[in-house]
């Protein structure tokens, strides 16, 4: 793919003063393609305010195949808030079905990217909307969720965690604290996930332990492809190559060929720029579906 001739204006982040090079040529066509191939399943999309058909953003461009729609609310909507985030979530997506299809699996989301579709991955669910109950997570699971996020660890939180390892539902430790965090790592059989992750909040020994779980932290995409990179990178040192992912993208009109492109030039292989943009997000709920069939048969918790 590195032969392939671009053919395509270079995006404003790109272009500089002198005219670009042949290796960045070759690199930012290359970036392309295997975005193309292998489109980016990003960690958080919003809904819109009202949520009507009328309002829905664009599905996406080539470069993403698949989104997780948060469904966090405040803490006051409750139960109630998120059963109506999720109603509206599916109804946009059965008013969309040529662009857009629901995935509850990770089948279902490879099915989508091969029909040229969006998948859409309901969630995280708001820790406050769980109501302390493993009979609301189950419901949840059952309505097409697949992450809910833990922001604290007390009593109930153990038992949740080993209930939605039971059902298949991953954790996000998106925003939660150091000592729940690691608290969660040790609690769960499952790689977490951090949907909306803040690196550089995490010290390194935390980053090692998100690593040695398997979990995936899915950093946003600045307008500055070298400063994301910088993220990446570290992550990628501390955790593992398999531990990156991406959350969205903070300027929409620019993409992911750019960082790609600049990730090519630090020396990052084919197989760890395919992990970065959906495989290791898709392996790591994977795992979590493989070990939720293997729990399948034990009681549900109260």
């Amino acid at each position: 793919m590195a032969d392939l001739d671009d053919r395509s204006p270079l995006s404003a982040s790109v272009a500089a003063a002198d005219p670009p090079t042949a290796a960045e040529k070759g690199r930012t066509a290359w970036a392309r393609a295997l975005l193309a191939a292998h489109p980016v399943l990003e960690g958080h999309a919003e809904l819109p305010p009202s949520a009507g058909p009328e309002e829905f953003p664009t599905a996406g461009t080539a470069e993403v195949g698949a989104r997780f729609w948060s469904l966090l609310v405040d803490p006051d909507e409750g139960v109630i808030g998120t059963l109506r985030r999720i109603d509206a979530a599916r109804s946009l997506v059965a008013a969309r079905p040529e662009s857009l299809c629901l995935a509850r699996t990770t089948a279902e989301i490879a099915r989508a990217r091969r029909s040229g579709r969006v998948a859409a991955v309901l969630g995280p669910v708001g820790w406050t909307a769980l109501g302390g109950s493993g009979a609301t997570l189950r419901a949840y699971r059952a309505l097409g969720v697949r992450a809910v996020n833990l922001t604290r660890f007390d009593r109930f939180a153990r038992e949740a965690v080993r209930e939605m390892n039971r059902v298949g539902l991953a954790v996000d430790l998106s925003g939660a604290d150091l000592d729940t965090v690691r608290r969660a790592l040790a609690a769960t059989r499952a790689p977490a996930l951090l949907t909306r992750a803040a690196p550089e909040d995490l010290p390194d020994d935390v980053l090692r332990l998100l690593g040695g779980n398997g979990a995936v932290c899915m950093v946003p995409v600045a307008g500055d492809p070298h400063a994301t990179a910088d993220v990446l990178d570290r992550v990628r040192a501390r955790a593992g190559p398999h531990a990156v992912g991406l959350s969205r993208a903070l300027s929409p009109g620019l993409g992911y060929v750019p960082l790609f492109a600049e990730l090519l030039r630090r020396g990052w292989s084919a197989p760890e720029l395919v992990g970065l943009a959906h495989a290791n997000v898709t392996r790591a709920l994977r795992e979590t579906e493989y070990l939720a069939r293997r729990r399948r048969a034990r009681p549900a918790a109260a």
